[in-house]
């Protein structure tokens, strides 16, 4: 069996000597799990960074086998990582969708959301820009999931774009993080902390 598609670098971790475990999000296939031999190495540690969009070839033989996976990189978040805003942003959407999302079952408004949300952290002049893009992403993984109603939330301003933040952490924590809310929530208090600073 054999899937190739485009697909978001959500998260990876060490396995083993020199391999990672990816998780990614494609727009057909959902959040796919898959074995990157020598992720680790010189060669593709640039590619395994959250927020990448990559080519994906993932094979295995049977369901219950982790998929082998060889990853292209087609854009790099790599030079935002650097910059403390972005990079916390960058973090926090990867690891809600990764940890939130069901395996292999398609979201496809979540991946052009999420596309389009990292495409605003890494171009927008500031965070002012891409404030309320988050907060509207945050809602979207509760609609599509289930736990949340209504459209997007109020956030023309950045202080509508906290307001909107600070109702969402709740039902995110509750619903979609009841397992492993620690180090996920984690990432989102970070990312609330330095958002916080540049609206003084």
């Amino acid at each position: 069996m054999q899937i190739r598609a485009q697909a978001i670098l959500c998260a990876s971790r060490p396995h083993g000597e020199t391999a990672v475990i990816a998780r990614l999000l494609s727009e057909e296939h959902g959040m796919v799990a898959g074995y990157v031999a020598g992720g680790r190495g010189r060669t593709l540690r640039p590619v395994m960074i959250p927020g990448n969009l990559v080519d994906m070839e993932l094979r295995w033989k049977s369901e219950s086998q982790l998929p082998f996976a060889r990853l292209e990189l087609v854009q790099s978040r790599g030079p935002w990582l650097s910059e403390p805003l972005p990079a916390a942003a960058i973090q926090w959407a990867c690891a809600l969708t990764a940890s939130a999302l069901p395996e292999r079952q398609a979201y496809p408004s979540l991946y052009q959301a999420l596309g389009a949300l990292l495409d605003a952290i890494c171009h927008a002049p500031s965070a002012r820009g891409w404030a309320g893009a988050m907060a509207a992403y945050e809602a979207l993984v509760l609609r599509e999931l289930g736990y949340g109603g209504g459209g997007p939330p109020r956030s023309e301003t950045l202080a509508e774009a906290l307001t909107a933040l600070d109702a969402l952490s709740a039902p995110i924590e509750r619903y979609l993080l009841a397992d492993r809310r620690g180090d996920v929530m984690a990432a989102r208090a970070i990312l609330r902390d330095r958002l916080g600073r540049i609206d003084r």
